[in-house]
């Protein structure tokens, strides 16, 4: 099997479910900015050197492909959950107990992997954006809207924990 199809040759590609759409249209704008959030936190993991966020940042890579799957997908249930959400909250709230109290507005850069992290976290307020946008034409689970948001501030989170060893 070829790693090219050249089914995409004129600008289409195929949603998870079947359809065909155009490559530039807000759905896949949207997983794409998911699936570059992913490569963001696999660069991030590279690079950090806590033990426990690259952990961290391997859980959350897990689930990154099912969110993608459901911006991929069109009349199908949604495979992140409410449960997903209240895990990663949970992870949250640990990790937000266990930092120093925030004072000040954080400057990205103090190490290779809180970098990493900050894109990440950009990138997913990106995807964030975007799925505003769609569920304003097209049907959006809450649950993946939510998911997103949590995920740009567990991004947060993670550089500040990273950046605490430098």
């Amino acid at each position: 099997m070829k790693i090219y199809t050249k089914t995409g040759d004129k600008g289409t590609t195929s949603l998870y479910t079947g359809e065909r759409v155009e490559k530039n249209c807000l759905r896949v704008q949207t997983y794409g900015a998911i699936d570059e959030t992913d490569s963001a936190l696999g660069i991030a993991r590279a690079f950090s050197e806590v033990e426990d966020v690259r952990e961290k940042i391997f859980a959350l890579q897990k689930l990154l492909p099912r969110l993608m799957a459901d911006f991929a997908s069109l009349n199908r249930k949604p495979l992140i959950t409410f449960d997903d959400i209240k895990n990663l909250e949970a992870e949250m709230d640990e990790l937000e107990n266990s930092l120093p109290p925030l004072r000040e507005f954080l400057i990205p850069g103090n190490s290779k992997g809180g970098a990493f992290l900050d894109l990440a976290r950009t990138t997913a307020r990106r995807a964030e954006r975007l799925a505003c946008e769609l569920s304003k034409a097209e049907e959006v689970h809450e649950v993946d809207k939510i998911f997103l948001n949590r995920l740009s501030d567990y991004c947060f989170l993670l550089m500040r924990r990273e950046d605490l060893k430098s």
